[in-house]
């Protein structure tokens, strides 16, 4: 199949204080070809066919294209966020984990499950988050902060988790920051900004920031939402907090993509507008077909549209790869073994985190004292 390449430009953040900057300039991705209905109906019965044979089973995120989506759930895998795709797969009896999403998310699979093979439709597909923010240099700026307890995001490479004393994902850093600050940690956060400034708001915690953004999520625009609102006076307006503070503000609901979806479930409206990837859609449409989702501008009087509220790696997975990888072997993902613990060890702390906060136990007596061995 053919394939074309989209080029992404972005802004070069200067600078901070600290002098944390995201180095990422250029961002590009391969794009396929969209296959025909006929092209799709034979790569599905062949992807179901190799998924059996070879004992494997797939997990897609909710940014991917919609019949990875439906692919996964129709043939006993999962559609989530890369901690519960990870998870899933760690705890699914097959030997073969086929990722689609971007890389950190394999990687991550490959750390909770070093015994199984992950394979991606193509390792290429990176993360904005993951390439600002490299592991040596990232590891530098730790090395001169040892007063400060690193809490990194989920969008990050192994080497960075490896590097971290807490990995938090959108839905729980809020919880996890808190009990840190409540336990008087001082903290060094990567390598969303604004994630990061969002939960400084709302935790009031000591956090110094890396200096990295989301290509999808940082170019919403609140002079153009806030038109979009105009024009839909009922409508809800559910935000990532991976936008900018002036898009947060305008929102009804903040949260994660599994906030976001449990939002548009409970909220009495019937439309909204969603300021995240639009490959969320899909969930959300399928979800509440009697609701309007209209996604919230990323162009406009006071835009530079750079993605188009589309992830453009998250676009590189297809279903021919799908089904090459599964028929081939090829684009397994590898993790040094070396550093596999150190990296686990962050995950496995937010892990027992939540666990302890959805069974309505003290998390909170999870996270030592500053100044306890």
């Amino acid at each position: 199949m053919n394939m074309t390449v989209k080029e992404v430009d972005y802004e070069q953040p200067l600078a901070d204080a600290s002098g944390s900057v995201c180095a990422t300039k250029h961002a590009w991705a391969r794009v396929p070809e969209e296959p025909s209905r006929a092209e799709r109906a034979v790569l599905k019965d062949k992807i179901r066919r190799l998924l059996r044979e070879k004992n494997a089973v797939m997990v897609s995120h909710y940014y991917v294209h919609p019949d990875l989506q439906d692919l996964a759930e129709g043939t006993g895998g999962l559609v989530s966020d890369s901690l519960e795709m990870a998870r899933f797969g760690r705890d699914h009896s097959a030997q073969t984990l086929v990722v689609s999403g971007v890389r950190f998310m394999g990687e991550t699979a490959k750390i909770l499950s070093p015994e199984k093979r992950v394979l991606m439709p193509d390792l290429e597909a990176t993360c904005s988050l993951d390439l600002g923010c490299p592991a040596d240099e990232f590891s530098a700026f730790c090395d001169a902060h040892p007063d400060r307890t690193v809490v990194v995001y989920a969008n990050t490479s192994a080497a960075v988790k490896a590097r971290s004393d807490w990995l938090v994902t959108s839905s729980c850093a809020l919880d996890i920051v808190k009990a840190l600050k409540n336990k008087g940690h001082k903290i060094l956060w990567a390598p969303d900004r604004h994630l990061g400034s969002y939960i400084q708001r709302e935790t009031g915690a000591d956090m110094l920031m890396w200096n990295g953004s989301c290509i999808v999520h940082n170019e919403f625009k609140a002079l153009e939402l806030q038109s979009l609102m105009q024009q839909h006076p009922g409508a809800k307006v559910l935000v990532h907090p991976e936008s900018p503070a002036e898009v947060v503000a305008l929102a009804d609901a903040v949260g994660s993509t599994s906030g976001i979806l449990k939002a548009a479930h409970e909220m009495d409206a019937d439309v909204f507008i969603v300021a995240t990837d639009n490959g969320m859609m899909h969930k959300l449409r399928t979800l509440n077909p009697g609701k309007l989702f209209l996604e919230a501008p990323t162009s406009g009087n006071s835009a530079t549209c750079k993605s188009c509220a589309h992830c453009p790696w998250m676009a590189m997975n297809s279903l021919a790869d799908v089904a090459r990888v599964l028929e081939t072997g090829a684009n397994e993902v590898q993790v040094d073994p070396a550093i596999i613990p150190r990296a686990r060890l962050p995950i496995d702390r937010m892990l027992a985190f939540t666990s302890a906060l959805k069974g309505g136990h003290d998390a909170g007596s999870l996270v030592p004292n500053i100044g306890a061995a």
